[in-house]
């Protein structure tokens, strides 16, 4: 299923999937056997990106991420595919980035399938609960949600 809709996604302005569910719902499981089966990597941002911006000052860290996410995303995507996990870095506040509009605009040059780390609820993506610093709320235009319960 998620494999159809990925190519389905190809002749779409916004080629995003997003994979939402609860917590330990099997998000990074079936985003893995895509990886398998498709041959590509999957970058897992907190990892990689986190190591990345230590090597930079901080005050310089909200400039340069957007930059080293692309060059990263450069890096591993493959057949037009980049495979996305572990973003929970993107909604750190001192980065000052839109994680979702980051995600977006990746998604207007290839296909991209990354783990929500938030939840789907009435039409709406959320990150973390209403009055946490790193609260996002967004609409689901541009994307498809792919739900696992």
């Amino acid at each position: 299923m998620l494999d159809r809709l990925v190519d389905e996604i190809a002749n779409l302005n916004s080629k995003l999937v997003l994979l939402v569910g609860p917590p330990r719902s099997g998000k990074t499981d079936l985003l893995a056997q895509l990886s398998e089966r498709r041959n590509v990597p999957v970058l897992r941002v907190g990892a990689t990106l986190g190591r990345q911006l230590l090597a930079i000052p901080s005050t310089q860290r909200h400039l340069l991420a957007p930059d080293l996410l692309k060059h990263l995303a450069d890096e591993v995507a493959s057949r037009g595919l980049l495979l996305l996990d572990n973003i929970e870095l993107l909604f750190d506040g001192a980065l000052r980035l839109s994680p979702l509009n980051l995600l977006k605009r990746h998604a207007h040059a290839r296909r991209v399938a990354a783990v929500w780390p938030g939840e789907l609820r009435d039409g709406r993506l959320s990150y973390a609960s209403a009055g946490h610093p790193e609260h996002q709320d967004y609409a689901v235009e541009g994307l498809v949600p792919f739900k696992i319960q």
